[in-house]
């Protein structure tokens, strides 16, 4: 016992100066920031590092007092994250989501958001005509809170006015601020149902395109289809491409789940949870403006022409940015 005593005794006299020099310029920096450091400083950080390291190796190789070892292993860490730590302003870090890591998860994610895309088309197409068949079909496809009395045995003035009334119709306030957090729950639920190996993300999908074909198709009885489109497209086509982005999140949880690949599973996992949770952050990002969209184009915007308008202009834009080519340049 004496004799690792001296040991540790020596090995900490001859290193000792170093492991301090270390820890005051750790110290300096959490102080102020990095820019704090002179050049002579940040060139010294890093064989500072490497020197506590090889310490720390050798104080575990020769079973040196664990109180050593402990403070090697703090210094250590500490010294890593400064020297190979990511280092940036939440200004860059902001412009690199929107720059790179969101368009990277969307064109990471693409498959999915196809599958996502067809389940919500072929909801959509299957409730319109089921509906235009059979006028009970739309009760079950709709709730009732959302359809609040809009449905194929409304009047045609009425379901007009849901469109156009902007003095008179509070219910068109309600209704929009409805559906908008329908969607927003949907989008929610979309992702997090992913764990359950999919499916519930697909049937979320399938039946949230049964609600939107009903609700056109009640319109569409009414000889009001493309006044309804254009009503709904001047934010629904954020609002939708965020739900469908969301599901395409949620089925790539889930598939990695069930299908890991080469890599393990927590490894699998792992990748495909930030790439979702990247892609959901965009997500809120298009919720927002959907919202913007519903609250203020879509009351101001009276003009079916200009409505479709502005929602060809949001179906070009945002395809465009998630998916052009981008240099290598700002992959990194």
């Amino acid at each position: 016992m004496a004799e690792l005593q001296l040991k540790s005794y020596r090995f900490r006299a001859e290193r000792e100066g170093d492991w301090r020099r270390l820890e005051a310029l750790l110290a300096k920096v959490g102080r102020g920031s990095a820019k704090s450091l002179s050049d002579e400083e940040l060139l010294a950080m890093p064989v500072l590092y490497r020197q506590a390291l090889s310490s720390l190796s050798v104080a575990r190789a020769t079973s040196l007092d664990q109180s050593l070892v402990d403070y090697l292993e703090s210094l250590s860490s500490r010294a890593y994250f400064f020297v190979y730590g990511t280092r940036s302003t939440l200004g860059e870090r902001v412009s690199g989501f929107f720059a790179r890591e969101w368009p990277a998860a969307a064109r990471a994610l693409w498959r999915e958001t196809l599958v996502s895309f067809l389940l919500t088309l072929a909801g959509v197409i299957a409730a319109y005509f089921l509906t235009r068949h059979d006028p009970d079909w739309f009760s079950a496809f709709v709730p009732g809170d959302l359809a609040n009395g809009r449905g194929p045995s409304a009047s045609t003035e009425a379901m007009r006015a849901t469109l156009y009334d902007n003095n008179g119709g509070k219910g068109l306030s309600v209704f929009a601020a409805f559906l908008f957090t329908h969607n927003s729950g949907v989008a929610i639920f979309a992702f997090a149902l992913g764990f359950a190996f999919c499916l519930p993300t697909a049937m979320l999908m399938a039946y949230n395109g049964c609600m939107l074909g009903a609700f056109l198709a009640a319109f569409a009885m009414r000889g009001l289809g493309f006044e309804a489109g254009g009503w709904l497209a001047i934010h629904g086509v954020t609002e939708l491409s965020a739900v469908i982005l969301a599901g395409a999140a949620g089925l790539r949880i889930g598939w990695t789940l069930a299908f890991p690949g080469d890599l393990s599973r927590p490894a699998a996992m792992a990748q495909a949870g930030r790439q979702a949770a990247t892609l959901m952050g965009g997500v809120v990002v298009m919720l927002f403006c959907a919202g913007i969209l519903e609250g203020v184009g879509r009351q101001t915007i009276q003009n079916d022409f200009a409505r479709y308008g502005v929602a060809l202009a949001t179906l070009i834009l945002w395809p465009v940015y998630l998916y052009m080519p981008r240099g290598a340049g700002a992959g990194r």
